[in-house]
C-alpha cells in the first residue's frame, strides 16, 4: 500500500503506456508541446468539467470526480461518473472518459480508463465490469470491457511507473509509427536519442556548440 505522498497521476500512466520516453520528457524533464490532438483533448475535458452535475432519469451524473488508489499508488479524476440514482446498492457506477480523435491502435487509453475504474472500485467496494469513452470524431460512446488481462497490465504499468519515477531517468527512445503523431517528436528526437541521452542535455549540447562557434569567430555568443 502506498501513502498519500506516494500517489502518482493516472494521466502519467496513460503517457507511460503510450511511450516510456514521452512519459519521461513530460514528467521528469517538464517538456510539453501542443498539437491539434492535444488541443482537441483539452477542449473536450474542459467542456466536460464545466458543466454542472445533473440527474437524468435513474442516473446521477458527477463530473471531474477525484479518484485515488492506495494499492496502485495512483490519483486523478474522471471526466464523468454516472451513479445510479437509487444508490450504489443497485448497480455499479459507470465512468465515461472524454477523448479527442478516435480509438487508438495501442491500449494506452484503455489502461487509463481501467486505472480510473480500479480506483473507483477501491473507493466504493464495488466491482466494475466496463467503462466507456466518448471520442470526439465518431461522437459516440465506445465501451471498454475491464478484462483480467487489462487489469493485470494496468497493475504492471503502475509498478513500472513508480519504479521509473524513483529512478528519475528518462528512458531511451523506441522509434515507431506512434512517433509520427507525438507532439514531442521535435524535442524527443527519437533517431538521435536511442542511447538513453536526455533530450534536454542534447539540446544544451547544441547550444554550447553554437556558442563555441560564435566565440571562435569573434562574436559575443548573443
Amino acid at each position: 500500500m502506498y501513502s498519500e505522498e506516494d500517489l502518482l497521476p493516472i494521466s502519467a500512466l496513460q503517457h507511460l503506456a503510450f511511450c516510456e520516453r514521452q512519459w519521461g520528457l513530460i514528467y521528469l524533464e517538464q517538456v510539453w508541446r501542443e498539437n491539434v490532438l492535444t488541443l482537441e483533448g483539452k477542449f473536450l475535458h474542459e467542456k466536460a468539467h464545466k458543466e454542472d452535475g445533473e440527474s437524468r432519469g435513474d442516473v446521477r451524473i458527477v463530473r471531474a470526480l477525484r479518484l485515488h488508489s492506495f494499492r496502485l499508488g495512483l490519483v486523478g479524476q474522471a471526466d464523468v461518473v454516472e451513479f445510479p440514482a437509487g444508490g450504489l446498492a443497485g448497480r455499479p457506477p459507470k465512468i465515461v472518459e472524454y477523448k479527442s480523435g478516435k480509438p487508438k491502435a495501442v491500449d494506452c487509453d484503455e489502461v487509463q480508463l481501467c486505472a480510473q475504474a480500479m480506483c473507483l472500485e477501491e473507493m466504493t467496494g464495488l466491482h466494475i465490469e466496463e467503462a466507456e469513452f466518448f471520442y470526439g470524431k465518431p461522437r459516440r460512446r465506445h465501451v471498454v470491457e475491464l478484462t483480467e488481462a487489462l487489469r493485470a497490465r494496468t497493475e504492471r504499468l503502475s509498478l513500472r511507473l513508480h519504479d521509473l519515477t524513483e529512478a528519475a531517468v528518462t528512458p531511451s527512445a523506441v522509434c515507431g509509427r506512434r512517433c509520427e503523431l507525438c507532439s514531442l517528436r521535435d524535442v524527443c528526437l527519437p533517431e538521435m536519442s536511442r542511447g538513453g541521452r536526455s533530450a534536454q542535455r542534447y539540446i544544451n549540447s547544441l547550444i554550447r556548440s553554437s556558442l563555441a562557434e560564435d566565440l571562435a569567430e569573434g562574436g559575443d555568443g548573443l
